[in-house]
């Protein structure tokens, strides 16, 4: 498996998951120092990166760029997919576009969490199931072309209210019936609404393509309560060595977050392979 982290620009939003803000290239220098072995990058628009700038970082320090994430397209420019409004919903397929493109850049996946949108009050859930269906084909069929997945995070109910589970992910999945589009599961959103986790991962085997992490007070891993011994043992099981990537508050600051999170990852992943060898 390999670890990443989410990090950002440096006018990224308060609402984003992401333990570094900064000028990208400093991130990058600054979670090669500490062992990851990527960032994710949460943007609000394409133009955000320099493509040249950050490919010269990541040759540099080895580093990868695994998953573009979008969260910030919906809480800061209140653009999805769901929308009542067709010109907003076709906004936001244009912005997803980009990151299509841009994913293209560096071999990574496009993360499908909050953008997807959500159901308003009084609308008819399979009408916004059927908006967001139509969205996601005019995605996938430029993601398709390019080699790039779109993966579909569920997200709590206190965040959406469409697709909050695995189950409701898989579903939206086969509904959606593109190649290109995979299941991300998060384990903070997971511990909310998965009954669980062993059960969603078996689950979603066929289709799980990236992992977040957060720990159940959204700390880094190892700072709450989270059963971690049998997310590893359920990832193992299903025979997953993608990114585990790290979706944590920066606190008590970022340093110490992004310290923690990588070390705690390492040693569980080095414990489960461990254990592995000896059966």
């Amino acid at each position: 498996m390999k670890i990443g982290l989410v990090v950002s620009t440096a006018d990224a939003p308060p609402s984003a998951y992401v333990v570094y803000r900064d000028d990208l290239g400093n991130c990058i220098d600054r979670c090669a120092a500490l062992g990851y072995d990527g960032v994710e990058l949460a943007l609000r628009d394409r133009s955000q990166v320099v493509v040249p700038h950050i490919k010269r970082r990541l040759a540099a320090t080895g580093l990868a760029v695994p998953c573009i994430s979008t969260g910030q397209v919906f809480a800061a420019d209140r653009l999805y997919f769901t929308h009542p409004d067709a010109e907003v919903r076709s906004q936001a397929v244009v912005r997803i576009v980009d990151m299509i493109h841009l994913a293209a850049e560096f071999g990574a996946k496009v993360n499908m969490g909050r953008v997807r949108g959500l159901i308003h009050n009084g609308e008819d859930p399979l009408a916004v199931r059927q908006r967001y269906i139509e969205c996601v084909h005019r995605c996938a069929d430029i993601a398709e072309l390019l080699g790039v997945e779109l993966i579909i995070e569920p997200v709590n109910r206190y965040e959406v209210n469409f697709v909050n589970n695995c189950a409701e992910g898989l579903e939206i999945i086969r509904a959606s019936a593109r190649p290109c589009q995979r299941l991300m599961p998060d384990t903070f959103h997971m511990n909310i609404e998965d009954a669980s986790f062993r059960g969603s991962f078996l689950a979603g085997k066929d289709v799980i393509s990236y992992v977040h992490v957060a720990d159940s007070n959204r700390l880094a891993p190892g700072w709450g309560h989270l059963p971690f011994d049998e997310v590893f043992e359920a990832l193992h099981e299903i025979g997953y060595d993608g990114w585990i990537t790290a979706e944590v508050l920066p606190l008590p600051d970022p340093d110490k977050a992004a310290a923690q999170a990588v070390r705690y990852l390492r040693a569980r992943i080095a414990g489960q392979y461990a254990s592995n060898r000896k059966v």
